[in-house]
């Protein structure tokens, strides 16, 4: 699933400063007001990033393409945000992992309501969506260094597609829908699951192992090349479908935690680092599978 060469093209035309930019190389774009918790990026339609962690653990910042980041939403006091993603129409969803909720924010409004609450959850962490609906959320246990994944419905329900994992992570949608991969933190571990026509995962197996460091936060760009952060070594790594690193990029800090596709053209990189507490930024080849999705539902 490719993007056309002529858009590309065009997009670059009408953004000469963009199509300058060196590609692969960081920059900080924040400068303070994060904690360490700082996680769960996303880009909306108009291209703002949303993070969590300005402050403090409740807060959803918001944060223009200048750097300036401000509060959007504070969260109850028993919540605490995490991974965040939107739906082609705007909704947004974000893992609540001390409510063990995932929370929903419909476009437009300042507040967040309980779109689905499961006890069973250890703590829902990142999250992953397709093109109907569908949410897949990654569930770790890290005192234990077991994890789960769970899909939920367009209608509110659970279902717990994997249990016995290790400590789960990132997780995101292939752009044909046909799969849904995973990691795990502690093993590293990158496991694709195969996934049918009512949204359930089949047929696990592993796409890739790395002897060293850790991974967290994953999404994929148009041609579904896998960008996974890698806490303790300070990079985002590029993995093709076929599990083959394609190259390595360092993020100006030691523990990168997520990252999002954004800018005019789908191909700025943010990723927030909590080591610095900032947002970091590069230029990609490719725009982000989300951000062709925005596309798509505009028309």
């Amino acid at each position: 699933m490719g993007l056309s060469a002529g858009l590309l093209c065009g997009l670059s035309a009408f953004f000469p400063s963009l199509a300058e930019t060196p590609l692969w190389q960081s920059r900080a774009l924040t400068s303070g007001g994060f904690t360490g918790g700082i996680e769960g990026p996303a880009c909306d339609r108009s291209g703002t990033l949303f993070c969590v962690s300005l402050n403090s653990a409740q807060t959803i910042a918001q944060v223009s393409p200048d750097g300036h980041a401000e509060v959007f939403i504070t969260l109850a006091p028993t919540s605490a945000g995490n991974g965040i993603r939107f739906t082609p129409a705007g909704v947004m969803f974000i893992a609540d992992y001390t409510g063990h909720n995932v929370l929903r924010v419909e476009p437009g409004a300042r507040t967040a309501s309980v779109w689905v609450h499961e006890p069973r959850m250890n703590q829902p962490n990142d999250l992953a969506i397709a093109t109907d609906g569908t949410l897949y959320a990654s569930d770790p246990d890290w005192k234990h260094g077991t994890g789960q994944v769970w899909r939920i419905t367009t209608d509110g329900k659970t279902h717990l597609e994997e249990a016995g994992l290790g400590t789960t992570n990132g997780i995101e949608v292939s752009p044909d829908g046909r799969h849904v991969y995973v990691n795990e933190s502690v093993q590293r571990n990158l496991w694709v699951f195969d996934r049918t026509r009512d949204g359930s995962l089949k047929h696990r197996r592993l796409l890739r192992k790395f002897e060293d460091h850790g991974f967290d936060g994953m999404r994929c760009d148009v041609e579904g090349n896998l960008y996974i952060t890698r806490p303790g070594k300070g990079t985002v790594v590029v993995v093709s479908p076929t599990g083959k690193i394609l190259r390595e990029i360092d993020v100006l800090g030691e523990h990168p935690s997520n990252l999002c596709f954004g800018g005019p053209d789908g191909r700025t990189v943010y990723v927030t680092e909590a080591h610095e507490k900032r947002v970091v930024t590069f230029r990609a080849d490719r725009p982000g599978l989300e951000w062709l999705r925005w596309q798509s539902s505009a028309k």
